[in-house]
């Protein structure tokens, strides 16, 4: 958020913000290739504050002045090390927490992240945008963030496996797992990415960027409980076309009131970002419905590689389209995805048959803003190279 407002407030064309944003999706995909092999090599404690170490040295970049160059850079070694570092984090937990009560302390760990994601956007209202306080801030948590990790005395999970991505063989397993993980990269990296540069291109004040993003959460909590718990006691595929159709009426509503009301915006955003970010929790549960026990590692690997591609790729063609047609390209490039996958799950309601509900397993709240919780070193399956 701070980015694109302090590159407007200096009078940097838009498609700078959208070139960072692009660096930091690159960075994203290189930590879902390079954590795992990190992680064996050295241990989760210590790859933890590596990558720690790299998120403050990135946000002292951004802090050094209004380099959009170097910015690029430091926008993508963010994006490796934040990658990474939930892929440690979430690893951990996994191997720390007993089975009878991981999925809460999972689904807690969520609840806080996306808790820390609007408190975060909030203070951007209370920073002077032309200064370094905002990076500053970052490095404090980031350093605060080490204490814990470097004090405890948890034992450290066992060196990790390498899991193998194969996608030709995830598109077999389930088609619609794969197919959700492209969508919803492609649509959390638009949506959250772009609109703080489209809201500051349109002339919105810090202050209602800032209330715009810090709102935009609320959706991920609000729809993911209500719409998980429909979709375990039916076919999850339906609630994936009402998660799609929701957030392609949402965005073409995003469209109609752009440049209006923020109050209208604020709403529409919410339940725009909320129906796109359900997507992913969906998804990958319909994906593991499908799967056989042997299947799970490769098949997870695969989904994650299928989200930090689509999440690289599609803000690239965003950022070049927003050259041409303005920052409102993002808006369309999302409803046009979102549209695509209703009209894709659809189509295999009509030609597959479902899951019985008996043999499904239980819905968890994810966001689309964090990989999947799997170590990876992507050793290429026999069955297909990515």
């Amino acid at each position: 958020a701070y980015i694109p407002v302090r590159l407007g407030a200096e009078g940097f064309d838009p498609t700078w913000a959208g070139l960072i944003i692009t660096g930091l999706s690159a960075g994203g995909l290189a930590g879902c290739i390079l954590t795992g092999p990190l992680v064996r090599r050295v241990g989760h404690a210590r790859a933890f504050m590596v990558l720690s170490a790299l998120i403050a040295l990135a946000n002292a970049a951004v802090g050094a002045g209004v380099l959009p160059l170097l910015w690029i850079a430091a926008r993508a070694l963010y994006g490796f090390a934040i990658c990474g570092l939930f892929i440690v984090a979430q690893s951990w937990l996994n191997d720390a927490v007993a089975n009878a009560i991981r999925g809460r302390v999972m689904a807690f760990f969520y609840v806080a992240y996306v808790a820390g994601l609007g408190v975060g956007y909030a203070t951007l209202a209370l920073v002077d945008i032309r200064t370094a306080d905002a990076p500053l801030i970052g490095i404090v948590f980031t350093a605060l963030s080490i204490l814990p990790v470097g004090m405890t005395k948890l034992a450290q999970p066992p060196a990790p496996q390498a899991a193998s991505v194969a996608l030709r063989r995830a598109w077999r397993v389930s088609p619609v797992g794969v197919a959700g993980m492209l969508a919803v990269g492609g649509l959390s990296m638009s949506i959250a990415g772009f609109a703080p540069i489209h809201a500051t291109a349109k002339g919105y004040s810090q202050a209602d960027v800032a209330l715009l993003l810090s709102a935009m959460p609320l959706g991920t909590l609000i729809l993911q409980i209500p719409l998980g718990w429909i979709s375990d006691r039916t076919d999850r595929r339906y609630v994936l076309i009402a998660a799609s159709a929701l957030a392609m009426v949402a965005g073409l509503f995003a469209l109609g009131f752009d440049g209006g009301a923020l109050a209208a915006l604020v709403v529409i955003y919410i339940v725009w970002d909320g129906a796109s970010e359900s997507i992913y929790s969906l998804a990958s549960a319909h994906a593991a419905d499908r799967a056989g026990k042997d299947d799970m590692v490769a098949l997870s690997s695969s989904l994650l590689f299928a989200w930090s591609l689509s999440g690289f790729v599609v803000p690239g063609i965003v950022t070049a389209l927003s050259a041409v047609f303005g920052t409102q390209a993002f808006i369309y490039v999302a409803v046009l995805i979102a549209a695509a996958f209703c009209l894709f799950v659809l189509l295999r309601v009509f030609t597959t048959r479902a899951v019985p509900v008996g043999e499904t397993g239980s819905f968890a709240p994810m966001t689309a803003q964090a990989p999947l919780p799997v170590e990876l070193a992507f050793a290429p399956d026999d069955e297909g190279r990515h």
